[in-house]
């Protein structure tokens, strides 16, 4: 029986898409009926559009039968979750020549890591680059060669970025491919515990390095559950992958197996003219993602990232039904930030097949969705594995194998799903509070206020930050510099927390999808730029934020407020150098963030 939380939000938001999410689907559907384009083709586009093949492919190419699959890829050689890639598009083009189909090699598209970013000015570069990336990916698919598409992404922005791109060729069956995570490295809590260190001055560099290098130390996706790792999890529970290739590790022969059968898997998909992306994914796929969400811990990124891809297929989501959703859904998974396992410690758990197991017999799962399995859930329960070299599933594990990681609904870490809305006379913001202890969930402090995580962190240094507070770090929002991840601010906090001080961070910008122990009000709307209420905050301004109660104010008298003006900023010094100068057309048409904060549906977010 599904919960009735469960269906009441499903139902609230099917109403609330009814209007867009009939225009996408009939704008599909239409582009559906007229079958592939290069059936209609001139010969000199058809001629253009397989030159390069070889003479088998080019006679399959020229007829209507064979399909053909665009392989849309990231992959690039600096980046550990994207290097696996490399190889993907051969294995799977020969996995599929003897079923008589075709892949195509359609277009790479960008792929930045915020690990190497962050602090630094590219990152204010990362959360524009999904809309890039989308454009990208309709770029490659717009010469209408194509019959299926199979994304090859690992990372933050680029697997929302894929599917936004995906879904306006929403016709398409469309199958997603990871690369998987890396071997475990140094533990996340000497990790964590050296970089607090390396931020109190009692470490130098070399030794933050080589505890940085055992962390991040061969090809792979980062072993914590930050948002690639919550991404890989999101396209399971959502159907996009195959049951169990989240998590499998590169270089290894089943991470082959199941590269190879995802070709084989769309091929099928193409000729039983199964549902493309755009109307396979409905109301219930997204709401089931967001359960998922919830019951791992996962990044907050992804509550700006599944609106932008909801709101992609017609589907109008919006922060209240996280929060809603999260106090239903138990919290079953403690993973890095949430706890010191990696993703590699949960699969051994059990993995994701137990945790959907849970989550449909508690009821918290829509099972009667559209997979690229087929209909249900059930498959998704199971586990991959090599048998004589050939891929083959088993019942996942019915009981946790480790208690600290994983556990069954009946016995989770937490009765809910640790992301709550924050409402006040600041604004709305989003709180995850899964990683921060009770005693810290109510901050009642004095107010610190810094126009960038730079000032912050010179104030840090400087043993300037004394006594309890909330370090308010404005100008962060996606108009006054594209809302960086501010996850440089960590340890420093940390620190502050483990002297005993009372502390939290508010603000207008993201924090990473490893957002600690800190309570952290983020996403902060409307943003400073934009006439937000941070504008008007002064130092020693009294702030409560409440995760509990889902509270987030300034206590100041009505006269007081009314009479300050709001503070202005130079940015810029932020819009131009590293590339920023290109987006100064994206800074201006960026949507809030609790619309998904995209340049992709502007005129409809304004209408």
């Amino acid at each position: 029986m599904l919960h009735p939380k469960i269906a009441e939000i499903t139902e609230t938001i099917v109403r609330r898409s009814e209007h867009s999410r009939t225009s996408y689907l009939k704008k599909i559907r239409e582009a559906r009926s007229q079958k592939p384009k290069r059936v209609h083709l001139s010969c000199g586009n058809l001629a253009h559009g397989f030159a390069a093949c070889a003479p088998d492919a080019k006679g399959l190419l020229a007829g209507d039968q064979a399909p053909n699959l665009a392989i849309v890829s990231a992959y690039n050689d600096m980046l550990s979750a994207h290097q696996p890639l490399r190889d993907y598009p051969e294995w799977i083009k020969r996995a599929i020549e003897p079923v008589g189909a075709v892949a195509q090699f359609a277009g790479g598209v960008p792929a930045m890591c915020d690990g190497v970013t962050q602090g630094q000015p590219g990152m204010e570069l990362s959360l524009f680059s999904r809309d890039v990336i989308a454009m990208a990916t309709a770029v490659a698919l717009s010469h209408d060669m194509f019959d299926g598409t199979l994304c090859l992404g690992v990372c933050d922005k680029i697997v929302p970025g894929l599917m936004l791109g995906a879904l306006s060729f929403g016709h398409l069956p469309t199958l997603f491919v990871p690369a998987g995570p890396m071997p475990s490295g140094l533990p996340n809590a000497d990790k964590a515990r050296i970089r607090q260190l390396y931020a109190e001055g009692k470490v130098g560099r070399a030794e933050l390095l080589e505890a940085e290098s055992a962390s991040y130390h061969g090809p792979g996706t980062c072993t914590f559950y930050g948002t690639a790792n919550t991404n890989q999890m999101l396209m399971e529970l959502m159907g996009l992958h195959l049951p169990g290739a989240s998590f499998v590790n590169p270089g290894t022969d089943l991470r082959r197996a199941l590269t190879e059968q995802a070709g084989l898997q769309l091929v099928a998909l193409v000729r039983q003219q199964a549902p493309g992306i755009g109307e396979m994914l409905d109301e219930k796929s997204f709401v089931n993602g967001i359960v998922g969400l919830l019951a791992t811990g996962g990044s907050t990124n992804l509550t700006i990232h599944l609106l932008a891809m909801a709101r992609a297929a017609g589907i109008l989501l919006d922060w209240q039904d996280f929060s809603e959703l999260s106090a239903v859904v138990p919290l079953l998974a403690r993973v890095y930030p949430n706890g010191q396992a990696d993703v590699n410690h949960l699969v051994a758990a059990g993995g994701l097949g137990f945790i959907i197991r849970e989550l449909l017999a508690a009821g918290l799962l829509h099972e009667d969705v559209t997979t690229v399995m087929g209909k249900g859930l059930d498959s998704y329960c199971q586990e991959p594995f090599l048998e004589r070299n050939k891929l083959t599933y088993r019942p996942g594990l019915s009981e946790s194998a480790d208690l600290q990681v994983l556990r069954p609904h009946a016995q989770p870490f937490q009765v809910d799903g640790g992301l709550k809305m924050l409402h006040g006379n600041l604004g709305k913001a989003v709180i995850k509070r899964s990683a921060v202890k009770p005693q810290h969930l109510r901050v009642h402090a004095p107010a610190r206020v810094f126009d960038s995580q730079d000032d912050f962190l010179a104030a840090f240094k400087q043993n300037a930050l004394t006594g309890d507070l909330v370090a308010v770090v404005r100008f962060q929002g996606p108009k006054a510099n594209g809302m960086p991840e501010l996850h440089k601010l960590t340890p420093a906090l940390g620190v502050l927390q483990d002297r005993g001080q009372s502390v939290a961070l508010v603000t207008d910008g993201r924090m990473s999808g490893a957002s600690g122990k800190v309570p952290a009000a983020i996403h902060l709307c409307p943003e400073t730029v934009e006439g937000g209420a941070l504008a008007r905050v002064n130092d020693g301004d009294w702030i409560l934020l409440d995760a509990e109660q889902g509270v987030l104010e300034i206590q100041v008298s009505e006269a007081v407020w009314a009479s300050r003006e709001a503070a202005e900023c130079d940015l810029s010094s932020v819009h131009s150098g590293c590339g920023r100068e290109l987006f100064a057309g994206f800074r201006h048409l960026v949507s809030s963030a609790d619309s998904g904060a995209s340049v992709l549906f502007h005129e409809e977010v304004s209408k």
